[in-house]
């Protein structure tokens, strides 16, 4: 069967035929997906698994404190460490890095210098007094979490594969 370009049309025709069920059951759908799509707004790519709650928990700002706490480093290389730690599950956009970055330097968290100071190259991130502080901070209060985190990708593993 062929749908109409128009969809709302031919479930309004669907409707009027005598399939009130069909027609009751897609709009419900549709309002299940909307409320879905407008919960997840904000909460990282899809690809990125556990993206939004790892954003909403700190964890970013704790991988490129511990990153630059191991020496400087320039905002597209902690793109790439952080992919390579993940292994590519976790993918950081530049549209949350640099303003990561700028965040983290106007509360004297990290301290940026550039590469070439008399041209706009690259800027160079290290850690300050304050940003070993802080490190140390999210460290101890994300560490429940991350422990929580592998509990419950172990149990859903278990759970579908069995463990053993």
């Amino acid at each position: 069967m062929d749908v109409p370009a128009r969809p709302c049309a031919y479930i309004r025709g669907v409707a009027e035929r005598g399939a009130k069920p069909v027609v009751e059951a897609v709009a419900e759908t549709a309002r299940a997906t909307e409320q879905n799509r407008k919960r997840s707004r904000g909460r990282g790519r899809a690809s990125d698994v556990f993206g939004g709650e790892l954003r909403r928990r700190d964890v970013f700002p704790l991988l490129v404190l511990h990153l630059v706490a191991r020496e400087p480093a320039y905002g597209n290389r902690l793109i790439e460490e952080i992919e390579a730690i993940t292994q590519g599950v976790i993918t950081v956009n530049p549209n949350t890095m640099y303003p990561l970055l700028r965040e983290l330097e106007a509360k004297g968290r990290i301290e940026g210098r550039w590469e070439h100071p008399d041209r706009r190259t690259r800027r160079f991130y290290s850690i300050t007094d304050s940003g070993r502080a802080e490190y140390e901070r999210l460290r101890d209060e994300l560490g429940p979490f991350l422990d929580s985190m592998k509990r419950t990708v172990t149990l859903i593993q278990d759970e579908i594969y069995g463990d053993g």
